[in-house]
């Protein structure tokens, strides 16, 4: 499976939106932090025909430790889901 990373991205908007390079990276970068922002405030980011991230909490539970083997407590911690779009969805499994 080949990797989009960030700089590939900027790339491909530039081209595709007949922008500059520096112009692609700055409104990425506000869409990134957009989206950072709404998520660190706990609420659901919904992108049409793409999908949704959602805040959610962990709930605390009981694990082992690999090294000792013994008994220990994970704490509870905040996550991201990621839920994908009807159409998008669709689209994948073609």
């Amino acid at each position: 499976m080949q990797k989009l990373n960030k700089r590939d991205l900027i790339e491909m908007v530039a081209e595709k939106g007949h922008l500059s390079k520096k112009d692609a990276e700055n409104a990425i970068e506000i869409a990134f932090d957009l989206i950072e922002k709404s998520i660190l405030e706990g609420r659901e980011v919904n992108i049409t025909n793409f999908g949704a991230f959602t805040p959610k909490v962990r709930k605390s539970r009981d694990g082992t430790d690999p090294k000792k083997h013994t008994r220990i407590t994970i704490q509870s911690a905040k996550t991201v889901s990621f839920r994908l779009s009807k159409s998008l969805k669709a689209k994948l499994n073609k």
